[in-house]
């Protein structure tokens, strides 16, 4: 299999995590399109150290052929990958932690659900009715 098929299956392996198996629907977030924005530059500098200095090489055979930063395109690819299946996974994960539904969640991605109203606090000089009493018993 070439590098450039493998980056199809790995892109098509996260897509499918992030919005079938866990939910987490990151592509439909823009903070996540800005996070990556800021990841992808720091990846085409160091892809652009490590291939232009040729501590890393690529089988031209195995690749497309066109490079961005002196790294093959499909470098792109692994990397978006890499960061959506860690993303998807930290959310799932957070999720779980928190006692959300991982999976099928009701509540629309990346907001908050609603709160439940406060109880206000009881006037100077009286006390708060203690929980299975009536208000008549004051």
């Amino acid at each position: 299999m070439s590098y450039t098929e493998l980056v199809g299956v790995a892109l098509l392996v996260a897509t499918a995590w992030d919005l079938g198996l866990l939910r987490t629907r990151l592509l439909c977030r823009k903070a996540f399109w800005v996070a990556y924005a800021i990841m992808v530059s720091f990846q085409l500098l160091v892809n652009g150290l490590l291939t232009g200095l040729r501590i890393v090489q690529y089988d031209p055979d195995a690749i497309l052929g066109p490079r961005l930063a002196y790294a093959p395109i499909e470098d792109l690819g692994f990397g978006f990958a890499l960061i959506l299946l860690t993303l998807s996974c930290w959310v799932a994960l957070g999720r779980r932690a928190a006692g959300m539904p991982v999976r099928g969640s009701a509540a629309r991605p990346g907001r908050a659900a609603p709160a439940s109203p406060a109880r206000r606090p009881a006037p100077p000089g009286r006390r708060p009715p203690s929980p299975g009493s009536s208000p008549s018993d004051g």
